[in-house]
C-alpha cells in the first residue's frame, strides 16, 4: 500500500510539471513589455477558487507600479470581499537573459518570470498564513496581456503537486 501512496503522489508530482511553456506564445499579440504594462496605476479584480470550483473570497487591488531602469516596484494594496485588507509590494529585475527575478516578504526565495508574446509566466513559492499557520504553496501564475489597458491572469496553486485552488484575476491600466 505504502508503495502504491508513492507512486500515486510521484505521477501527480509529475503531471503538474508537464505543462506548456511560456514559448508557445512568442507570435501572440500584443507583445507583453512588462516595463510598460506594469508601469502608473491598475486595478485589478479577483477570485479564489478551492479544489472543488467554489468561490471562496473575491478581492479587489490597487496596484501603483514604477520603474528605474531595470527594477520595478509593485505596491499592492488589497480589499478582500470579507473586508480585510492586506499589502504586497514585489520588486522586480529584468534580468541580461530576458527573464524576470521578483521578490517580495511572502514569497519564499525568489519568483522566475518569462516572457514570450503576449504572455508572462510567474513560477514561485509563496507563504501563505491560513488559520494561524503559514504554509508554502506553489504557484505557476500565468498573465496574458489582451490590449494596451487589459491583462488576464490566472494562477494554480498547489502543494506536493496536488491542487490547492485557482486564482482568477483581471487588470484595468488606468
Amino acid at each position: 500500500m505504502k508503495t502504491l501512496l508513492i507512486a500515486a503522489a510521484l505521477t501527480a508530482g509529475l503531471s503538474g510539471c508537464s505543462s506548456n511553456g511560456v514559448e508557445q506564445y512568442r507570435a501572440e499579440k500584443p507583445a507583453l513589455k512588462l516595463e510598460q504594462y506594469l508601469n502608473g496605476q491598475l486595478d485589478g479584480w479577483g477570485i479564489f477558487q478551492g479544489r472543488s470550483g467554489e468561490v471562496k473570497k473575491r478581492f479587489h487591488v490597487l496596484i501603483d507600479a514604477q520603474w528605474n531602469g531595470d527594477t520595478g516596484v509593485l505596491d499592492e494594496s488589497f480589499t478582500w470581499s470579507d473586508g480585510t485588507t492586506s499589502k504586497r509590494i514585489w520588486t522586480l529585475k529584468k534580468q541580461p537573459d530576458g527573464r524576470y527575478i521578483g521578490t517580495a516578504d511572502d514569497v519564499v526565495g525568489e519568483a522566475i518570470g518569462e516572457v514570450a508574446g503576449n504572455a508572462l509566466r510567474w513560477r514561485y513559492v509563496m507563504a501563505l498564513p491560513v488559520d494561524g499557520k503559514t504554509y508554502h504553496v506553489d504557484f505557476d501564475d500565468w498573465m496574458f496581456q489582451m490590449d494596451d489597458r487589459v491583462m488576464l491572469n490566472r494562477s494554480y496553486m498547489s502543494k506536493w503537486g496536488f491542487s490547492l485552488g485557482e486564482v482568477t484575476l483581471s487588470f484595468v491600466k488606468r
